[in-house]
């Protein structure tokens, strides 16, 4: 098992900050693989946004939520089914109702095991926290979005399509103008790739690109992030401007037929020096990496379009 250089991932509810009325958010205190988590209250309910990573980050969790809730019934939703997110779930079962959107609960049940059995070998302070981790069956599962009544306010949970995952989910309580991006958007460090080929090939940063570009023309206050600090609406307008430098590099450069490992090296050293101050600059390779492939794909649909064509004019 690997030596894991960074601080445990272990979420420490004592951080709670009040962002908005009978809405809290406990930061991640930039730790890697601990997640941003939402506890959203309404008269007669309360929404938690995320678990932590493993059974212990979540027992946590609920214990907080339950005690702020004072009485109120409790739901869960989680952004993306990656394991610092929705890893905890099984620990609200018969406490809480858990809500995800159908992509996100396709790729719980068909890549759930996949994910754990990955983490688990990233070093003991992370196969410590997943032991006994049982991947979760949502409790509801819906398509094209779903309105929760909290009593008095409604939270807005909507898929957003395939971009950082197949499951992406924003959660929005537009009362408070508060959004939950997940890891569509990062504070503070490079946008997370997750492009682990033949094994996990979901992430897209064309379709990403797209979602960031219809998020940030939204009126949000407060803008949560998956990691990192919390911010406004100006931190979705710099992932989407980054994502779209991070592809007009990429392919700048496989347009004049450069090889992807001059590709990444190049664009690294372009991207550090441009956001020096980031963290997390190994993701950089894995984005340039999935948008390589995109390249390609998108060359080669040109090329099928364009020989379609002149068999149509043949004939």
């Amino acid at each position: 098992m690997a030596e894991y250089p960074f601080p445990d991932p272990v979420v420490e509810t004592s951080g709670a900050v009040e962002i908005a009325s009978d809405l809290v958010v406990v930061p991640n205190q930039d730790v890697d693989l601990v997640p941003n988590i939402g506890v959203i209250g309404g008269t007669h309910s309360v929404l938690v946004v995320d678990t932590g990573l493993g059974p212990r980050n979540a027992a946590q969790v609920l214990a907080f939520a339950a005690e702020y809730a004072k009485g109120r019934r409790l739901y869960l939703t989680t952004t993306h089914f990656h394991p610092e997110h929705a890893f905890g779930a099984q620990v609200f079962a018969g406490e809480a109702t858990y809500l995800v959107n159908r992509a996100q609960a396709d790729d719980l049940a068909q890549k759930g095991a996949g994910y754990l059995a990955m983490f688990t070998q990233l070093g003991e302070p992370v196969a410590r926290e997943l032991a006994g981790t049982q991947l979760p069956t949502p409790d509801v599962v819906f398509d094209d979005g779903y309105e929760l009544d909290l009593g008095g306010r409604t939270v807005r949970l909507r898929p957003t399509g395939r971009a950082h995952s197949r499951g992406d989910q924003v959660v929005t309580v537009p009362d408070a103008g508060v959004l939950f991006t997940g890891d569509l958007a990062e504070a503070g460090q490079f946008a997370i790739f997750p492009w682990f080929p033949p094994h996990d090939t979901d992430v897209s940063g064309l379709r990403w690109i797209r979602v960031m570009e219809r998020l940030a023309a939204e009126p949000h206050r407060v803008v949560v992030p998956g990691h990192g600090g919390i911010g406004d609406a100006r931190l979705l307008a710099e992932v989407r401007d980054y994502l779209s430098e991070l592809r007009e590099q990429t392919w700048r450069r496989r347009d004049s037929a450069m090889s992807e490992e001059t590709v990444v090296e190049e664009v690294r050293a372009l991207m550090v020096e441009r956001h020096p101050e980031w963290r997390m600059r190994e993701w950089i390779e894995r984005g340039v990496g999935c948008l390589c492939a995109e390249h390609e794909e998108l060359a080669a649909h040109e090329a099928r379009t364009e020989q379609d064509a002149e068999h149509a004019a043949d004939a």
